[in-house]
């Protein structure tokens, strides 16, 4: 279970995804096709599909081979989602020609690329809790708006069964005697899932600490810290100047996703993370020699405003809001439900 920011208050409580329509995601993509180019970018809808298998029927539709489809991201087979997909394709079809089982195309455009894995901004979310307290929700709501959200991983990350981040921690030491680490050596995306979850692993540490130490909207000396509308990062040299920032939402300490590339804390800051490292069992050598493309190395913000806009149901409510790429809806609705939302939710709820 990861701690709460709105720990003191108590959740709605109720249950999530009674039907598809329960589950609604909007990708948001980071620039908008420009309606002239080699490819066609085609906005889907799908309800009970994966967006792999709206992209095998509509590659097979346009004459396309399926390895040239592009995507930004997977969404749930188990819910209502939207998303651009993009065919090097020379003519324009009649989109209203264009549907299936379980899927429509809602807009047709041009673009000079490919769509690519990640080239999303972020995720429009509409989630229906059943039997939840709107009182309730709208309290940790306000909560959340004011102090803002602790950027966890959801469970989503490390696999059914939680051990990706294991295995991953294996491949780093070079352990590798272990069926599933062996398997890993031989799938390159096996290998890179498992060393992810064991970064995300040590960031929600790294983050929990924080949060337990009153330091989720306070920058410590040494911090990396991150601009959230650039992304751009810069070392804290000043707390007492760089914290009215933070609380702003304008910067955010940035936790690392450890790898041998990583932008490097100091003073304080670094003391936390070397510690965090050091209790894992990898070392900075382990890193360099077996990380490769995999554990170079990158930095998350740990605090984002999020806006959570509530609508009652006869037996619930209606929870909106956004959240960058990579960022959890898990995490907002365990915020407000304080239940088993980890469990409920699809692996496509971020």
């Amino acid at each position: 279970m990861l701690p709460f920011v709105t720990a003191g208050l108590p959740g709605s409580g109720g249950r999530l995804k009674a039907s598809p329509e329960d589950f609604a995601v909007e990708e948001l993509p980071a620039y908008e096709p420009q309606g002239h180019g080699p490819h066609l970018w085609l906005r889907v809808e799908k309800r009970g599909r994966t967006t792999r298998d709206v992209v095998r029927e509509l590659a097979r539709a346009l004459s396309v081979a399926e390895r040239e489809a592009g995507f930004a991201g997977m969404k749930d087979k188990a819910a209502v989602t939207t998303q651009w997909l993009s065919f090097p394709v020379a003519r324009d079809p009649d989109p209203a020609g264009l549907a299936g089982e379980g899927w429509r195309v809602l807009a047709a455009s041009r673009h000079q690329n490919k769509l690519r894995l990640g080239h999303a901004r972020g995720n429009r979310f509409a989630v229906a809790v059943r039997g939840g307290d709107p009182a309730r929700a709208a309290a940790c709501a306000a909560a959340l708006a004011e102090r803002g959200l602790a950027n966890f991983f959801g469970a989503q990350r490390f696999g059914a069964d939680g051990r990706n981040a294991a295995v991953g921690r294996a491949l780093l030491q070079g352990r590798t005697g272990d069926p599933e680490a062996r398997r890993a050596v031989r799938d390159r995306f096996l290998r890179r899932l498992c060393i992810s979850a064991w970064q995300s692993e040590l960031f929600n540490r790294w983050l929990a600490e924080r949060l337990a130490d009153g330091l989720l909207d306070r920058a410590l000396a040494g911090d990396v810290m991150k601009k959230l509308d650039t992304g751009g990062l810069f070392l804290c040299e000043d707390p007492e100047a760089d914290g009215p920032r933070v609380a702003r939402f304008e910067i955010s300490p940035a936790g690392p996703l450890f790898g041998h590339k990583l932008r490097e804390s100091a003073g304080p800051a670094r003391e936390r993370e070397d510690r965090l490292l050091a209790a894992s069992g990898v070392t900075a050598d382990d890193l360099k020699a077996r990380g490769g493309g995999e554990a170079e190395g990158t930095r998350r913000p740990a605090r984002l405003p999020v806006a959570v806009e509530l609508a009652p149901l006869e037996d619930g409510y209606r929870a909106r809001f956004e959240l960058p790429a990579g960022s959890y809806a898990t995490v907002v609705l365990g915020e407000l439900m304080k239940s088993g939302t980890d469990a409920e939710l699809p692996e496509g709820a971020e």
